[in-house]
């Protein structure tokens, strides 16, 4: 069982009390965080940001807010490390050139799908020149909805 990354009854060093080789004391800011079953999410974290600077930060801000700024960290970190240079902002800058990509491809196809309908319509009307009847179910349909 474990309670804030520690095994119960042994004072088992967290990752990063591991990873800096010092004695893991039972208030240590860094263990609720970094459990010793995994070294390596410190690792990234200590590599890119630097221990002193992960504690500074993490005593600066309230106990609620602490796991989301450690996940943002380490995603952070690991995208550091695959990306020296770009870091988190060559992943935004690749999702959101896959997102523009992908609107323009929308809206290609919404313009076949008018496109189509407009054909569509003005050869049924040419073809029954002659029959001016009107269809009731079509009524309420519009050209432009999709």
């Amino acid at each position: 069982m474990k309670e804030s990354g520690r095994k119960h009854g042994a004072l088992a060093p967290c990752a990063a009390c591991k990873l800096l080789r010092r004695r893991c004391a039972q208030d240590c800011v860094f263990a609720p965080y970094f459990p010793a079953d995994e070294p390596q999410k410190f690792a990234s974290v200590h590599k890119v940001f630097g221990a002193s600077n992960v504690n500074k930060m993490l005593q600066e801000l309230p106990e609620h807010q602490r796991r989301d700024a450690v996940s943002s960290m380490v995603y952070e970190a690991n995208a550091r490390v695959r990306d020296p240079v770009y870091g988190c902002v060559g992943a935004i800058s690749s999702l959101q050139q896959q997102i523009n990509s992908l609107q323009t491809q929308l809206a290609v196809a919404q313009a076949e799908v008018v496109h189509m309908r407009m054909r569509e319509f003005t050869s049924s009307s040419n073809t029954g020149a002659m029959d001016m009847a009107v269809n009731q179910d079509n009524m309420g349909e519009s050209l432009w909805s999709c």
